[in-house]
């Protein structure tokens, strides 16, 4: 019988806070310049957050061909590198219910190994594509408000994680 699947613990934490939108994609190019070929990260948020505007800066940060926007009706899209980095594979499950069966149906594993694969909305869909994962949670003021801030708290999960240096992220 094999043992139920126990919740992964971050090797590595980091409370960031950004102000702007601004703000918001520099984190994104920040984060590029850790990233590797077969990382994946996960992106969690309310509507509005800053996923996709942060997936802008970490396009930007990786150089790769083509605007980043939210892939919300085509659920995923690649990226190219425009140089010998590696690909930006950006997927939003929001609209997928039925977790790593319908991510399955992505080849997300196929790509993995040779992009950054991002996944907004991916809590309890895409924890099995990998035991090492980057997780920024994102946290803003809900309701009428034209509050910019942000508090993103950023889980390193997993060996690859483990001795990294989260805080070049920080603002």
């Amino acid at each position: 019988m094999e043992a139920p699947h126990s919740p992964a613990v971050p090797a590595a934490t980091l409370k960031i806070t950004v102000n702007s939108p601004e703000q918001m994609g520099e984190l994104g190019r920040r984060l590029a310049k850790i990233l590797r070929p077969g990382d994946l990260v996960m992106l969690t948020g309310e509507l509005g957050a800053g996923k996709t505007t942060l997936t802008r800066g970490l396009g930007e940060g990786l150089g790769v061909r083509g605007a980043v926007t939210s892939p919300t009706f085509v659920i995923a899209r690649v990226h190219p590198p425009l140089g010998d980095g590696p690909a930006l594979v950006h997927v939003d499950a929001y609209r997928l219910g039925g977790g790593l069966d319908e991510m399955e149906d992505l080849d997300l594993d196929v790509s993995l190994p040779d992009s950054v694969v991002v996944v907004e909305w991916g809590d309890g869909k895409v924890e099995e594509l990998s035991d090492d994962r980057l997780h920024l949670v994102i946290h803003r003021a809900v309701g009428d408000t034209t509050d910019e801030g942000r508090e993103i708290a950023v889980h390193g999960i997993g060996a690859r994680w483990q001795d990294a240096d989260l805080s070049v992220l920080a603002v």
